[in-house]
This record gives structure tokens, sequence and C-alpha cells, in this order.
């Protein structure tokens, strides 16, 4: 009797056990409440003496820099959303305050709005394809899980390979999405969670196959481009840092795990590509959100897509790079000012995506060169896919333009990705018609 006694108990303890881990909030046992506290402050100086001050501020304290990503990239009368420690909010509104510098915080506690973000992990599906819940943030075990699913249950449609291994050695799946009946049909490639704390990145991957695939057959426009084109996805790009992201620290950007011996690993995958490498708005300190990394395509995970990209440039027409957040599309070039000599082809392709994303739900986003729309910043993924040969390469900054930031809410995935999915759905459909563009200036299209 004392046997069974002890049996019962060891198991309730367990259940217990189970269950309260299962129905605490994702912020509250992920993190350990460690961003109780912590604002984000939207600053706007209005002058260059505004600027000079604010990145004087900044740079006597240790703050994780939102938008823009790189302190050397503020601005005059270009707002700056910045994440600041507990222990630090006060001082900060005294310096803004003392230098006169415009200011509000949109953000007083952090760990309030990341438990807002993911809500219970109790209520999520995800035992099985039909009961896979799109319209939640996934960990990196269960979206790649459900890259197998896909892979098996749609074998006429999907294909699954891995192009090479992270740093910390997980594989780096992609999902091939068409009909197999011409394998050498042009080509789109979209990757997702480039850097870690932009969830809405996979999430949106997801949400473009499972769409594709639903629709194959029903929708004409989708079946007409998965017959005559091949989808390349790449759902979590940045698999170690998004995981850490995930378990650890919800605004982790670069890929590794931090080590918390030294403090600073990793590097930001959109700064590693080789085109003006640790240029303006990348940094050549190891502890920065923007660090470039030792040398171009140093990291892994970026000279794999590099290698996949090389090989099957001559098929891929157009390269997708899903990003957070601001509501723009960005195209070449993000380096320079100056104007691709295919601009025509590529601006129209850009309007017809966000006239079509508009349509969804009326939300606007800006289009146009990254250098202009945005900022000059080094070299990123879409200059290097345009200068491999690559003749429409896209940056989408997805939801939202800074109420939620990082944190945008799981009630806001289904909207933001329906509206996403027709605007690469026009751009997609583009690539299906002829675009008369000057040859000699760009003999590879």
């Amino acid at each position: 009797m004392d046997h069974r006694r002890a049996f019962r108990a060891s198991v309730l303890l367990t259940c217990v056990i189970i269950c309260s881990s299962v129905l605490r909030p994702v912020g509250a046992y992920l993190y350990n409440n460690r961003y109780a506290g912590d604002q984000v402050f939207r600053i706007t100086p209005g002058n260059d003496e505004d600027v000079r001050a604010l990145k004087k501020i900044l740079g006597h304290m240790k703050v994780d820099l939102w938008q823009p990503n790189s302190a050397s990239l503020i601005h005059q009368n270009a707002t700056v959303d910045v994440h600041v420690n507990r222990n630090d909010t006060q001082g900060l509104h005294a310096r803004l305050k003392q230098e006169r510098i415009d200011y509000r915080v949109f953000i007083s506690n952090l760990q309030k709005e990341i438990e807002k973000q993911t809500g219970y992990r109790s209520s999520r599906k995800r035992r099985s394809e039909s009961q896979y819940d799109y319209e939640v943030y996934h960990s990196l075990e269960e979206i790649q899980s459900w890259m197998f699913e896909m892979n098996q249950t749609h074998p006429d449609l999907v294909d699954m390979f891995s192009v090479g291994k992270s740093y910390e050695g997980r594989p780096l799946y992609v999902l091939q999405l068409g009909k197999r009946s011409r394998p050498q049909k042009k080509a789109v490639w979209i990757d997702c969670g480039v850097h870690a704390r932009e969830w809405i990145g996979p999430a949106f991957c997801q949400w473009f196959v499972k769409e594709a695939i639903s629709s194959y057959q029903y929708d004409s426009v989708m079946t007409r481009l998965l017959n005559q084109l091949n989808f390349y996805i790449m759902p979590v790009f940045n698999v170690d840092g998004y995981r850490f992201s995930w378990t650890t620290d919800r605004f982790w950007r670069k890929t590794r795990s931090k080590n918390h011996k030294f403090h600073c690993r990793g590097v930001d995958a959109n700064r590693n590509w080789k085109v003006k490498w640790c240029d303006e708005g990348a940094s050549s300190h190891p502890c920065d959100d923007t660090y470039c990394g030792p040398y171009p395509e140093s990291e892994p995970e970026v000279k794999a897509v590099a290698k996949f990209l090389r090989k099957h440039k001559k098929r891929i027409k157009a390269y997708i790079s899903i990003h957070a957040y601001a509501q723009m599309l960005l195209y070449p070039y993000s380096y320079k000012y100056a104007t691709i000599p295919n601009f025509s082809c590529v601006e129209s392709a850009a309007h017809n995506a966000v006239t079509a994303l508009y349509s969804a739900y009326g939300v606007r986003y800006r289009y146009g060169p990254a250098s202009t729309t945005l900022y000059v910043s080094s070299g990123s993924s879409i200059d290097w896919a345009y200068r491999n040969g690559i003749p429409y390469a896209f940056a989408f900054e997805l939801r939202d333009t800074g109420y939620f930031g990082f944190l945008l809410p799981e009630s806001l995935i289904n909207p933001t990705c329906t509206e996403t999915m027709r605007a690469v759905k026009a751009i997609a459909s583009g690539l299906l018609k002829k675009c008369e563009t000057d040859r000699d200036r760009f003999p590879y299209i």
C-alpha cells in the first residue's frame, strides 16, 4: 500500500509540474521576468544638434536599438525606437528632457507586452497538419516538424532538403514548392527569420506554404504559379538565433546563442554578405547587434544560402527576404544612392505588390530603393542577390510601424500574412510576363 501511495503521489506531482508549466504564459517561464519594467522609447531628433546629442546619450548607455538598428543611422526627423533596461529608464528621461529632444514611451512595461503577444501555450494545436495553428508563433522544433509533415503529406507539390548546417550544427531546411513536371522552370527564393527576433517572418513563410497548397487547383492564379514556377521557401534562416530568442532572449537578433561567459557572440546575418561588407550601418564590434562578422560569408548560414543561390541563379528570377518592422517594400540599392539598370521593371513590380497588399485591409506600405526609402547601409542580401544576377530582389519590412514593434501580437498574424501573400503573388505573377529593360546595361536578365 505504501508503495502504491508513493507511486500515486509521484504521478500526481509530475502532473502538477507538467500542467503548471504548460499553463504559464510564454514570457513568464521562458524569460524569467527579465523584461519587467523595461521600456521602449520613441525619440525624434528635430535637428543635427539633437542627433549629435542623442548619439552621445545612447553611446554612454547599454541600449537595444530597434529602429534604426545602428546609432550611425540616426538622422533628424526620423524616429528612433530604443529598448531601455528598467534601471536606465529614469536616466534617459532626464537626459532627453535636459536636451529638449522630443520623445514618448510607447511600451511602458516590456514584459507585459511579451506575455500579451504570445498568450498561453496550452491553447496551441501542433499534433498534426490538420490541427496546426498558423495564427500563433511556433518554436524551431515545431516548425521543422511541420516541414517534415508537409513534405510527407504533399509529395506532388513539396520537396524538402537542407542547404547546409548552422554554426551550432542544426540543419538549414528549405521547402521546394511547385509541380514537379518541369524541374528546370523559373524559381523564386523566399527566406524568413534572418533576424532572430522578427517572429512574424517564419509565421509568414509557413502561411505561404499552407495557402499555396490549400488553394492549388482552386485558385487559378496560384495554380498557374505552382505549375510554372518553383518556390524555394526557407522558414527559418537563422536557426540558432531564432531558437535562442524563443527560449532565452526574446530580442536576440544575431546568429548563434549568446555566450554568457564572454557576452558577445553571433553576427547580423544581413550584414554578412559580400557587398560593401561592414560599411555604414554595420559594426566591426562583436558585441553590437549589427556586427558584420570577421569576413564576408563567415557565417555558415549565409555561406550555405549564398552557395545555393549561386548554383541556381540562372533559374532564380526573384529573391524575397521577409523582415520586420516598418511596412515597407525595399529593393536595391541599399548601400548607395544609385538607380538600378532595370529600375522600371522592379519599380512596377513593387507598385503592383503594395497595391495588391493594400487591397486586403487598406494597410499602406512605402516602397522604393532601400537607400532612399529607409537609409543607406552596408550591402544587404538584396544587394548581393541583385549583384549575382537575380533581377528582382526585394526585402519586405512587415507590420507594424512601431506601435508593437517586434512584439506583433498573434492576433495580427492572419491579416499580416494574408496581405503579404497577395503582394508576393503579385511579384511572382509578374515573372511570368516579359518586362523590357536595357540588356546592354544588365546582360544577365
